[in-house]
């Protein structure tokens, strides 16, 4: 049985758990086998550490366990913990993974006559509300959202908006569906997060984990 004084890491679900998982492993974390079955329906996981324990869960769950204390410390994408703006997450190693960026992105045809820095009232979907109207916000502009989860690159072609706020990597996907970028919003990379809390109550433990990925990611940009 899985002590429930166990620290408790959280890591996202996807592209990004594929990407971190040889940082996890160099840091000397191994889960237990039952993490890599693919027919495992199992959320929490053993490692080789006794006082250990990994959930794996939606990357944006990922800050929402963080903030709630329900998960000591995990790794999370700065847009998630952009869009969150919570005081009870500290980030305090850059990964170096899980690099894209947040950008604003319309139809193509109508770039050629657009110029952002002329708008002032404008509707656009995306993921992240948040960021997107606290950037618009900083200069003036009024950015009513649509919240979508996905498929955000055919919003403007079903006509639900103009524009979109979304992370990319290599632009293919806005390419594929006539869209070109705009702006440019964030940088982006993951991130490993801690909880505020758990830092005071238990500090010798999240200390050690905190110094241990940093060593990590050394490591590998030696």
């Amino acid at each position: 049985m899985l002590s429930n004084d166990n620290l408790v890491l959280a890591l996202p679900k996807g592209r990004i758990l594929e990407e971190i998982m040889p940082l996890i492993k160099r840091a000397g974390i191994e889960p237990e086998a039952a993490f890599d079955e693919i027919s495992s329906r199992k959320l929490r996981f053993s490692t080789n550490h006794p006082n250990l324990d990994i959930v794996r869960v939606r990357s944006f769950d990922v800050a929402t366990f963080i903030i709630f204390g329900a998960a000591h410390f995990g790794v999370a994408g700065q847009d998630v913990l952009m869009e969150f703006d919570n005081s009870q997450i500290y980030a305090p190693v850059d990964l170096n993974v899980g690099h894209c960026r947040m950008i604003v992105a319309e139809p193509s045809d109508m770039a050629p006559d657009d110029n952002p820095k002329r708008w002032s009232n404008i509707r656009i979907a995306t993921k992240y509300p948040e960021i997107t109207k606290r950037h618009f916000a900083s200069r003036g502009v009024q950015a009513e959202c649509i919240k979508l989860n996905g498929a955000m690159e055919i919003a403007p072609s079903m006509g639900l908006c103009s524009r979109i706020v979304d992370l990319v990597s290599t632009g293919s996907t806005l390419k594929a569906n006539g869209l070109i970028e705009v702006e440019e919003i964030s940088q982006i990379t993951s991130r490993l997060a801690v909880n505020r809390a758990a830092l005071k109550t238990r500090p010798n433990e999240i200390n050690y984990w905190i110094k241990t990925f940093r060593e990590a990611v050394d490591a590998v940009k030696a």
